[in-house]
């Protein structure tokens, strides 16, 4: 599998820094990742942080019949990068149409859980969520059962845009959809089928408030934090809202937003995920954003900031920048 580091420069966000302060006492330069963390278009950025390293697995953005493979770039420091070209590619996976997206990525074990969206499903079609596995989290990734793990639409979500959450007592949980619907379904055993809820139900449907796409789900200090975006994907009203819970289930009562466009910097801010880092309360949100003047749908980068918890448990509002985030240690 081909990989390269990736040593991102960005020349306004360093003359910023320095016009700024972004010098210490002794003169240094502050080094930061910069935004877009690297070259090339890409989107629905998946993080997580394995091994002490961050992954992010995002989309390749362009038109459905060219989303034909996935990349992956990886961090210690969410500063430097590395580039694995291709870690799943459409040719391994038998049932696949058109366009390949929005990944979601689990490791238990020694086994790395890829799931991805495909074919862009509709009623009566062949398509949906799909999962691969591999023992290196670079892949190459093989599709785990020669079909999708989710096919039907059920309550009008369109099965794609998934992201698989494990909570405290070992319970993984599956959220989904698109079409402005989203569902969430428990995960078997094999982190590769669903199992009923204990009321012998397969799927729940929790749509908030204005919910269009792109769930997430975070929990701290007990609080379940769920995310989502609304708006169109391919214009400057994209955005990420939230709500919170003291259960995985809801309901789920809008909040507010947290990411959106910034005149001054980028427009179409969404698609997130969040890490965490080693520092108590450190997390930081993965997203795609349109830089400015951009009129292609298709033109989408990945970006990174900074996530603040207010103290009563609320989330500040994000700042999206140039300069991105300093280095820091990860779990």
């Amino acid at each position: 599998m081909r990989s390269k580091t990736i040593q991102v420069f960005h020349f306004a966000a360093l003359s910023l820094l320095l016009l700024s302060a972004g010098c210490n006492g002794g003169g240094k330069v502050t080094e930061t990742s910069g935004n877009p963390l690297w070259e090339g278009w890409y989107a629905d950025p998946e993080g997580v942080v394995m091994n002490g390293e961050c992954w992010i697995y995002p989309t390749t953005s362009a038109r459905y019949r060219q989303q034909r493979w996935l990349d992956a770039f990886s961090s210690r420091d969410l500063v430097h990068w590395t580039k694995h070209e291709r870690v799943l590619i459409a040719d391994s996976i038998s049932w696949f149409r058109q366009a390949l997206w929005a990944p979601a990525m689990v490791k238990r074990g020694d086994t790395y859980y890829l799931y991805f969206a495909a074919n862009d499903v509709h009623e009566g079609e062949v398509g949906g969520i799909g999962v691969a596995t591999a023992k290196n989290p670079a892949g190459p990734f093989s599709d785990a059962l020669g079909k999708p793990l989710i096919n039907d639409i059920v309550g009008g979500a369109q099965p794609i845009d998934q992201f698989v959450f494990r909570d405290d007592d070992g319970e993984y949980y599956m959220y989904y959809g698109g079409w402005g619907h989203c569902n969430v379904v428990r995960m078997g055993e094999d982190l590769s089928s669903i199992r009923p809820f204990p009321d012998g139900t397969m799927f729940r449907e929790i749509t908030p408030e204005n919910y269009v796409e792109g769930p997430f789900m975070l929990k701290r200090n007990g609080t379940y934090y769920f995310m989502w975006s609304e708006g169109g994907w391919t214009g400057p009203s994209y955005h990420v809202a939230y709500a919170m819970a003291d259960n995985p289930f809801g309901p789920f009562r809008r909040v507010g937003t947290i990411l959106e466009s910034d005149p001054d910097v980028a427009t179409g801010a969404g698609h997130h995920s969040v890490i965490k880092a080693r520092g108590k309360d450190e997390y930081y949100i993965i997203y795609h954003r349109r830089p400015l003047g951009e009129t292609d749908g298709n033109h989408r980068v990945t970006c990174i900031d900074r996530l603040v918890f207010e103290k009563d448990g609320t989330i500040r509002p994000v700042k999206i920048t140039f300069e991105g985030v300093a280095k820091t240690r990860l779990k």
